[in-house]
């Protein structure tokens, strides 16, 4: 499994804006945002109005303006942001829990290629969706202050 662009972009952008209500500040604007992550300003634009629309994202306009989280730290789990952008986690269709459709395998329930993807699906998914946004906010967090680097967006 390999994340597309758009999905590392989203999770480095839901990380930075769950620093950023950390240290104090609930909304980050979008141009400091891309500056920070390097991400394209049109791209990046893209991909917080897509984890807006999902219910992740609340955004204000204008002068003073940015973005915040929409749910709480701790109710955001990785597994389901990457299904939102990316979709499935199976590596085949046939392995799919949400997007299952039947392969050409001749005996599909006997198939040992889709038992080992079965099992890529889970353990994947296992690891995926057991962390929340809030866990990997705080690991960054710890990362940084063993360091001694001083975390971005501070108040």
């Amino acid at each position: 499994m390999q994340l597309s662009k758009r999905c590392e972009y989203a999770l480095r952008a839901l990380i930075d804006i769950g620093i950023a209500h950390e240290m104090g500040r609930d909304l980050l604007p979008i141009a400091e945002l891309a500056k920070h992550e390097r991400i394209p300003l049109k791209f990046l634009e893209q991909i917080l109005l897509q984890l807006k629309t999902a219910g992740y994202l609340d955004s204000k306009r204008g002068k003073g303006g940015g973005y915040a989280l929409k749910k709480p730290l701790q109710l955001v789990r990785i597994g389901d942001v990457v299904r939102q952008i990316d979709g499935p986690l199976a590596p085949i269709r046939c392995a799919s829990v949400t997007a299952y459709e039947r392969c050409s395998c001749p005996d599909e329930e006997h198939c040992g290629l889709r038992m080992l993807m079965v099992d890529v699906r889970n353990s994947t998914a296992g690891i995926l969706d057991q962390h929340t946004l809030q866990d990997v906010v705080q690991d960054t967090l710890r990362a940084l202050k063993k360091d001694r680097k001083t975390p971005p967006f501070r108040v």
